[in-house]
């Protein structure tokens, strides 16, 4: 159940972080508020995850979790670089992220 919550809190820390682009695109109360509640969101289920998960491992899976889910969406949302050295680094993000989840 942790590691359920753990991705979910990185889900919803990528939901913050386009919320955080909306925002500059277009500030109005409602966006602030999903910015807000996606922030919430994320901060309550990694809190969660750490009851029975180890804090590094937490932190570090839920940072790659957002980190790479906000740039694979930036790239299919907002048409940023696909260039393959960001894509390469995106996968050692997530193959680390991986790897903590088997040694933990």
């Amino acid at each position: 159940m942790a590691w359920i919550s753990l991705i979910i809190a990185g889900i919803f820390e990528m939901f913050g972080v386009l919320m955080i682009h909306k925002v500059h695109q277009n500030p109005n109360v409602n966006t602030v508020i999903l910015l807000m509640f996606g922030f919430t969101g994320s901060f309550l289920f990694l809190a969660l995850a750490m009851r029975s998960l180890p804090m590094g491992t937490s932190y570090a899976v839920w940072t790659g979790i957002g980190a790479s889910g906000a740039a694979i969406m930036g790239m299919i949302i907002y048409g940023e670089s696909r260039n393959w050295k960001r894509v390469l680094f995106i996968a050692l993000i997530l193959t680390a992220t991986i790897g903590l989840k088997l040694t933990s």
